[in-house]
């Protein structure tokens, strides 16, 4: 996202509900135990709840999966929920509600309660939620889940837009492939590390037996056979090809990619 530096891979948090813990550091939502995170100019291990949420009425915009929209209260209502956090409150953001909802094709539906609404439309008016206050950093968490294919696509480009012309930082927290499409930087958890797609040194080859991605870099489970070096997602992967590699060399033939030559 614009704005964030590129850094060596970090140590992200100590075990694997490790996506839960980043994102909620990161929206200061959680303190880290140690460290330091800084959010629009402030450390958030120094804030007390006061002033962690004063960070998050100003700052931050969440995006959650399942929307969580007040079934009770209509679009433009939902949309505007935050602005009761905000300075000027909901007088001085009404304008700003229109403004969204109308961008994002909601204006026809600025009544509808939530009951009424799709997906997409239902995602939509959280996305314009997130925005209503104006932040600097907007975090989406699983934004795509809960949609259809052609909704899903309609929000990544929503999101990619407001990165865009907005100039704000866009985090997306997700397993959908096509945010590869419109990011401009990729990271992703591994064993509690941060890793960079675009710095770390890597090579994504094929495990010979079950076809999943394993980055030839950093993999320990291989096997060299004749000049060719494979590389496994598991040991019992390598174990099955040692029992009928000629069964999985014919597979290799299909699939180039999982072959790195051996380095002399």
């Amino acid at each position: 996202p614009p704005g964030f530096a590129h850094s060596p891979p970090a140590r992200a948090v100590s075990d694997l509900r490790t996506t839960r813990q980043l994102v909620s550091i990161l929206g200061a939502l959680l303190r880290p135990d140690a460290g330091k995170v800084v959010i629009d100019g402030a450390d958030i291990a120094t804030l007390g709840e006061a002033g962690l949420a004063a960070l998050r009425a100003r700052s931050v915009g969440f995006v959650f999966q399942s929307f969580n929209l007040l079934e009770a209260l209509t679009a433009r209502d939902n949309v505007l929920f935050p602005a009761h956090l905000a300075p000027g409150g909901v007088r001085a953001a009404g304008g700003r509600a229109d403004a969204l909802l109308d961008r994002l094709g909601l204006t026809a539906r600025a009544a509808a309660l939530p009951a009424t609404l799709s997906g997409g439309e239902k995602q939509r008016v959280a996305i314009a939620r997130a925005l209503i206050n104006q932040p600097k950093l907007v975090i989406a968490d699983e934004p795509t889940g809960n949609l259809d294919s052609r909704s899903g696509q309609d929000v990544l480009m929503v999101l990619h837009d407001i990165a865009r012309d907005e100039g704000r930082s866009v985090l997306i927290v997700t397993h959908d492939r096509r945010v590869e499409d419109v990011s401009d930087r990729i990271l992703w958890l591994e064993d509690g590390r941060l890793r960079d797609r675009k710095l770390d040194m890597h090579e994504w080859v094929r495990d010979p037996v079950c076809n999943m991605a394993v980055d030839s870099w950093t993999s320990e489970i291989f096997l060299d056979h004749g000049d060719r070096r494979l590389h496994f997602c598991s040991k019992r992967c390598r174990e099955r090809f040692e029992v009928d590699p000629e069964r999985y060399l014919s597979h290799l033939a299909t699939h180039r990619t999982a072959l790195e030559r051996r380095t002399p």
